[in-house]
């Protein structure tokens, strides 16, 4: 079972103060300002697009992980996939956190937009895999965070933090001096998915410090066809490394000698997969659409796709989908990957963000102040 996960809107990907999102300017404009941003303040295309496109590997990884056992080509794909889309999502993250402050504002959105989805979905998740997995008495645990809801317990952590990392002198080497020990010591426990958290934070604070510019770099044409050779050495790398590597590590939730590996693997594999990381990064935003396409809206919506696509992912083991032998064939593996892609798109499509916006973007205006 994976945890990745994927981001969307104000709440994954939080604009800069005083920018339109989805519409709506940020708060403290007046009426008529908040219409001039929205007519003149439009949505990246290129972050839409990346974000559309990543949660569809997302929910094509959680649908390849019963075909792993019987295929060395789906698990070497996994193993790619997971090297670099959950750090995509989280630099992206903090890069849209850096106007983010402890602002009243700033804090409600982060309540009604990151902690009460995270409540929902991890009493719902806890609720639906007490039957899916047959454990009725499976405990509903706000500090443990299951499945697909850790990324929202570390992104509000993170984000708590963005104004800290703005102000300390080497933000970079202070978050890999605090991922570190993660990657070495089990006795950090998984309370609020805090091995995840720390792991991850280099990618979030990464974020942070990023400007336009830095992205302007990896749309440029020789690093678009540096990116193909690289991606196809990647695979090459990840097929041989199937029998010889547990891909355990890439969920950066267990310390290394949980994984079997001496202590000393912890702050090597902490640097190595950070590199690789960054590189497939760089080499999928590369390949991303800069312009308006016809699935650019859907990257809105990406969150609703993350949260929801994983009771069909549990549910299709459960059902069954996966038990005929032609499923595990090549036409079945492809099959597999069409129709998660068909509900990654899905998912992220207006009328299901209306049908949970209740949940997902409550106005919460009863338990705040003013």
């Amino acid at each position: 079972m994976t945890r990745a996960a994927p981001t969307a809107r104000d709440r994954v990907a939080d604009p800069p103060a005083g920018t339109a999102v989805d519409g709506r300017a940020a708060s403290g404009t007046s009426p008529a300002a908040r219409t001039v941003a929205v007519r003149t303040k439009r949505r990246d295309a290129f972050f839409d697009n990346a974000k559309y496109l990543a949660i569809v590997l997302v929910a094509v990884g959680h649908a390849w992980e019963p075909l792993r056992g019987g295929s060395r080509a789906v698990t070497a794909l996994y193993m790619l996939v997971y090297t670099f889309h959950m750090p995509m999502f989280i630099v992206v993250s903090g890069y849209f956190s850096r106007g983010f402050d402890w602002s009243p504002e700033r804090l409600r959105r982060l309540v009604t937009g990151v902690a009460v989805p995270y409540v929902v979905f991890e009493t719902a998740y806890t609720l639906y895999t007490r039957w899916t997995d047959q454990v009725p008495d499976r405990p509903i645990s706000l500090l443990n965070p299951l499945y697909l809801t850790w990324f929202l317990a570390a992104l509000f952590v993170w984000r708590l933090t963005a104004p800290l990392w703005r102000v300390v002198r080497w933000p970079l080497p202070i978050a890999f001096a605090l991922a570190v020990p993660a990657m070495i010591s089990p006795s950090i426990g998984n309370d609020l998915a805090l091995q995840r958290i720390l792991q991850f934070l280099p990618f979030f604070v990464l974020g942070l410090l990023l400007e336009p510019e830095h992205f302007e770099l990896v749309r440029r044409r020789e690093v678009r066809l540096l990116a193909v050779p690289v991606f196809v050495c990647a695979a090459a790398v990840a097929y041989w490394a199937v029998p010889r590597r547990s891909g355990a590590w890439f969920f950066r939730r267990d310390a290394a000698d949980e994984l079997g590996a001496p202590d000393w693997y912890g702050p090597v594999m902490a640097v190595a997969f950070f590199g690789c990381a960054l590189l497939l990064t760089a080499c999928f935003l590369a390949w991303v659409p800069r312009r308006r396409m016809w699935f650019t809206a859907l990257g809105a919506g990406t969150l609703y796709a993350y949260l929801l696509h994983g009771f069909l992912a549990q549910g299709a083991k459960f059902w069954g989908w996966y038990e005929p032998g032609w499923v595990h064939g090549p036409i079945g593996e492809i099959t597999v990957t069409l129709v998660a892609a068909l509900i990654g798109t899905a998912l992220c499509a207006p009328p299901v963000r209306s049908a949970f916006r209740c949940v997902m973007e409550p106005k919460a205006r009863w338990a705040f102040r003013g």
